[in-house]
């Protein structure tokens, strides 16, 4: 596991799980530019399946929305759309992930955005036990129990892993 002694800045994710009185646990580690959550379940030690991956997306009226994903998994997107009921969806540019979310691509959580979105979130992750998400920064994920989702975020669940 990560070192217990290195202190991590409240981030904007942190700030929205403290004042909703949810306790996690902080999991530093040193983030490595496209390493994605194979580096951060490597170096953490943990399944990467239960490492859950936040991802802003669009639909084809360019309406922002995010997908929580398992990190051993992609989304498709065509799945997706079907059962959100829009035509299409895709990822974002990077720069326009960031404008939405108000965090650096890499870093995002899906707690605390700049902007509301509409959360979806693939249904077996609600089934883990407890996972590991982005705090709001790279190289910092924190663990929480993956009901959190639904009750914070009002995530809807979807079926969309590939």
């Amino acid at each position: 596991m990560a070192k217990k002694d290195r202190h991590v800045s409240e981030t904007p994710a942190t700030q929205f799980l403290r004042r909703h009185g949810v306790s996690f646990t902080e999991h530093p580690y040193e983030y490595v530019d496209h390493g994605g959550t194979a580096e951060s379940s490597r170096q953490l030690g943990v399944d990467e399946h239960s490492v859950v991956k936040t991802l802003v997306m669009q639909d084809e009226r360019a309406q922002p929305l995010i997908v929580l994903m398992h990190g051993d998994r992609q989304v498709s997107t065509k799945a997706l759309a079907r059962e959100i009921g829009v035509k299409s969806v895709e990822p974002c540019k990077p720069e326009v992930a960031q404008r939405h979310s108000g965090y650096l691509v890499g870093g995002t959580s899906p707690f605390g955005t700049k902007k509301a979105m509409p959360v979806f979130v693939e249904a077996g992750v609600l089934a883990l036990e407890k996972i590991c998400i982005n705090g709001g920064k790279r190289g910092y994920l924190v663990g929480l129990d993956p009901k959190l989702l639904t009750m914070l975020l009002d995530a809807k669940p979807v079926h969309c892993a590939l």
